[in-house]
C-alpha cells in the first residue's frame, strides 16, 4: 500500500432516505485512489449503505461497489413510500391529493396519521416490508466476505433495550431489516442469538448507536473514523408544528448514543494527552465528520421515509459535494490529526 493511501474507517448514520446522501458520500470516496476503507458501522440506512458497498466491493472492487450503491437508491427510489401503511392511501383520496403540499396545509400527513394510529401489526394479511425485496437482492454473502471493509450492523434489542452488533456471517437479510426496523412503521424483526439460542425481536439501531463506533476502536483498525452524519445534532430554531416536534425529537434521540460515544472519546484523549494512561494502552481515536447540515435543515420529515427520486439525486449529489470539501480540506489531517472539535461539539 502507498503511503499516500489514507486508511479509514467510516460510521454511517440511519436517517431513512436521507441515507441518499450518504451514498454521494461514499460515491465519491470510492472513486478516490488515496482512500482506503478499513472497517464501517452502519445502521438503518447506515447498514444498508455499508452492506451493499461491502457486497459490490466483493464482487467487482471499488467501481462495484459504487454500481451496488446505485442500484440500492435506484430500488429505493422506485419504492417511493417506505411506510407499510402506505398501501392504505389509495383509500384516503381527499388526503393523498394533498400530499405533495401537505406540510403547507396541515401539521401531519396523512402517512404520519396512519403510523400513529395503526400498528404495523394491525395490517394482518396486508403487511409486508417494502425494504425486505431489496435487501434479499444485495447479495449478502458477499457482504460476509473475508476480504475488504470489516462490516458492523447495529439493532436494538426490543426485549433488553440493548444493543446487538452484527458482523461477519452474522449479516444477513434480517439483521439488515433490523437495524432499519422504526417499530411505527415495521413489525419487529426477529432473529436468534448464537449465545442463547432465544429468539430476540429488533428495532432499528439508532435507538442504541447511531452509529455505534466502539467496533471502530479495535488495534487493527485505523484510528481514524469519519463519521457521515444526516441528522443534525444543531438547530437554531425551535419547531412548532407536530411533525417539526416529533422530528426534531428523534433526531435529539438517535444522535444522543453518538454524542455520549464522542463525549467518551474526548475523555480518552484528555487521559492520553495528559500522561494519565500509558500510549498504545487505549485507542487515540481521530474523529471527523462529513455533513451538510443546510440542507437537512431544509427538507421535511416526510421525505425521510417518502422521497423521490429526484431528491434522492439531490441529496445524493450533496453527499458527494461534501465529501469533496472534505477532502480537500482535510485529506492531510487524515491519519494526523483530528478535525473535530469534541468539546465544541458536546458542550
Amino acid at each position: 500500500m502507498s503511503h499516500d493511501v489514507k486508511r479509514i474507517n467510516l460510521a454511517l448514520q440511519g436517517g431513512g432516505a436521507h441515507g441518499a446522501f450518504s451514498w454521494g458520500v461514499l460515491d465519491r470516496l470510492l472513486a478516490d485512489p488515496g482512500i482506503e476503507i478499513a472497517a464501517i458501522s452502519g445502521t438503518s440506512a447506515g447498514a444498508l449503505n455499508g452492506a451493499a458497498l461491502k457486497a459490490g466491493m466483493a464482487a467487482g472492487g471499488a467501481e462495484g461497489a459504487r454500481a451496488r450503491l446505485r442500484w440500492l437508491w435506484n430500488q429505493i427510489g422506485g419504492v417511493g413510500d417506505l411506510r407499510s401503511t402506505a398501501w392504505m392511501m389509495p383509500m384516503l383520496p381527499a388526503w393523498q391529493s394533498l400530499s405533495d403540499r401537505v406540510d403547507d396545509l396541515i401539521p401531519m400527513s396523512p402517512a404520519e396519521w396512519a403510523t400513529r394510529l395503526f400498528s404495523p401489526y394491525g395490517l394482518g394479511p396486508w403487511y409486508r416490508n417494502p425494504l425486505a425485496a431489496i435487501v434479499g437482492q444485495l447479495q449478502l454473502d458477499h457482504a460476509t466476505a473475508a476480504s475488504g471493509p470489516v462490516l458492523f450492523v447495529s439493532a436494538t434489542n426490543v426485549r433488553t433495550g440493548k444493543i446487538r452488533v452484527f458482523s461477519g456471517a452474522e449479516i444477513g437479510t434480517e439483521a439488515i431489516l433490523a437495524s432499519a426496523c422504526l417499530p411505527t412503521v415495521f413489525q419487529a424483526v426477529e432473529i436468534a442469538d448464537p449465545v442463547t439460542g432465544t429468539t430476540e425481536a429488533y428495532w432499528d439501531g439508532g435507538y442504541v448507536g447511531n452509529p455505534a463506533l466502539f467496533p471502530l476502536y479495535d488495534k487493527g483498525l485505523p484510528d481514524d473514523i469519519v463519521i457521515v452524519n444526516i441528522n443534525p445534532i444543531r438547530r437554531d430554531t425551535v419547531p412548532t408544528t407536530t411533525n417539526d416536534i416529533q422530528n426534531r425529537i428523534n433526531e435529539v434521540s438517535f444522535n444522543a448514543s453518538l454524542l455520549a460515544d464522542l463525549r467518551a472519546i474526548a475523555f480518552v484523549r484528555k487521559l492520553l494527552s495528559q500522561g494519565a494512561v500509558a500510549p498504545g494502552t487505549m485507542k487515540n481515536v481521530l474523529v471527523h465528520m462529513i455533513a451538510d447540515d443546510d440542507l437537512m435543515n431544509s427538507l421535511s420529515v416526510g421525505s425521510k421515509l417518502s422521497a423521490s427520486p429526484a431528491l434522492l439525486q439531490r441529496l445524493m449529489e450533496a453527499g458527494q459535494a461534501a465529501a469533496d470539501r472534505f477532502l480537500t480540506d482535510h485529506r492531510g489531517d487524515l491519519n494526523v490529526a483530528a478535525t473535530v472539535d469534541l468539546a465544541a461539539l458536546y458542550a
